[in-house]
C-alpha cells in the first residue's frame, strides 16, 4: 500500500455479505466450485467467520480458501476451520524481524509466526507461503526459505515481482526471474517434480528429502493467462476478468437493484467472453485504475 494510503471508502459502497453470497450462488451454478477470500486483507472485516460460514452452505462450493498476511491469523485460525474454511494462504516477503516491519510498515513477524502455528493446528492444511522475490530487497533470504521446507514442512510458493503502478523504473529494478530464483535454490541441491493440493498457477518441486514443497509463480517470465479461469470481485462490487487489466463490470449496481441470479450469471459469462488471451506486462503496459491493495491476489 503507498505511504500516504488510498482512497477509503464508505461502508455504504462496500458489498454487504448477503451480496457476495448471491455472487457467489450465481457462480456456483455456472459450475464454479472454488471461491479464494482475498484482500486487501480479509480478517480486518468484521463478521468474516460468518462469511466463511455463509459461503460454505452453497453446495455446489467444495473448496473455500483464504490468502492472509497472517498478523490476525492466531485469533481466527480455529473459528475459521470451524465455520467451514479449507486451507490458508500467507504472505510472507522476509524472515527478518527488521527487514519483515519494513515491507510491511506496520506489521510483526512474531505474530504471522504464530499466525502459521495457530493455522496448522486448526488443519487448515496444505498452508501456503507466498513470497514475492524482490532484488536488492529479499533475495538475499531465498534461500533460506527455501531451507523451511525441509526444516520445518513449509510449502513456499516464490512469485515474480510484478511492475505494477507507481515508479515504474524502480520496480522493473526490483524484478527477479523464477529461472534465476530456480537457480539459486539449486545450490542447495536438485529439484525433484513435487505436488500439491489446489488450482493455482504455481509448479512444484521438492528439494531430496522435503516434506514441504517449493513453487514457482511466474506472471512475468512465462505467462499463464491461457490456463488461467479465475475472475476478482472487488470489496465495492466490480467483477475484473484479469488481475493486471482495468476492465471491470458493476455488479454492486445490479444487485441493489434486485438482480435476480440469471442476471448475476449473465453478468457473469460477459466477465467470462472478456477474458484477454494474456496480460503485456512485457511490454510495460500495466493496470493503472487501481493499486493492487485494491484488488487482492
Amino acid at each position: 500500500m503507498p505511504i500516504e494510503g488510498v482512497e477509503t471508502l464508505p461502508h455504504t459502497e462496500i458489498l454487504r455479505y448477503e451480496e457476495i453470497l448471491d455472487v457467489a450462488r450465481a457462480a456456483a451454478g455456472m459450475g464454479i466450485n472454488k471461491v479464494r477470500l482475498t484482500g486487501g486483507e480479509p480478517l480486518v472485516r468484521a463478521g468474516i467467520c460468518n462469511l466463511v460460514e455463509m459461503l460454505a452452505n452453497v453446495p455446489e462450493l467444495d473448496d473455500i480458501s483464504m490468502t492472509t498476511n497472517g498478523m490476525l491469523l492466531s485469533r481466527y485460525a480455529d473459528k475459521l476451520k470451524k465455520a467451514g474454511l479449507k486451507r490458508i494462504n500467507v504472505s510472507l516477503d522476509s524472515l527478518n524481524p527488521e527487514k519483515f516491519e519494513q515491507i510491511t510498515r506496520i506489521g510483526s513477524l512474531a505474530n504471522v509466526l504464530e499466525g502459521i502455528g495457530a493455522a496448522q493446528q486448526a488443519g487448515l492444511n496444505p498452508i501456503k507461503i507466498n513470497t514475492v522475490a524482490m532484488r536488492g530487497i529479499n533475495d538475499d533470504e531465498i534461500i533460506g526459505l527455501a531451507r523451511k521446507t525441509v526444516e520445518e514442512e513449509w510449502h513456499v510458493r516464490f512469485i515474480e515481482f510484478m511492475p505494477v503502478g507507481g515508479n515504474q523504473d524502480e520496480k522493473n529494478n526490483r524484478f527477479i526471474s523464477i529461472p534465476e530464483i530456480r537457480e539459486r535454490i539449486e545450490t542447495l541441491g536438485t529439484l525433484e517434480p513435487g505436488k500439491l493440493d489446489g488450482n493455482g498457477p504455481a509448479k512444484y518441486y521438492r528439494l531430496h528429502g522435503a516434506r514441504g514443497t517449493i513453487g514457482f509463480i511466474s506472471p512475468v517470465s512465462e505467462h499463464f493467462c491461457f490456463q488461467c479461469n479465475r475472475l476478482r470481485l472487488t470489496a465495492d462490487g466490480k467483477l475484473r476478468p484479469c488481475l493486471l487489466a482495468d476492465d471491470e463490470i458493476d455488479l454492486r449496481g445490479p444487485l441493489r437493484k434486485g438482480a435476480s441470479i440469471g442476471d448475476l450469471k449473465a453478468l457473469l459469462q460477459k466477465a467470462i467472453d472478456s477474458k484477454p488471451e494474456c496480460h503485456n506486462l512485457k511490454l510495460g503496459v500495466t493496470a493503472t485504475g487501481r493499486s493492487m491493495c485494491q484488488i487482492g491476489g
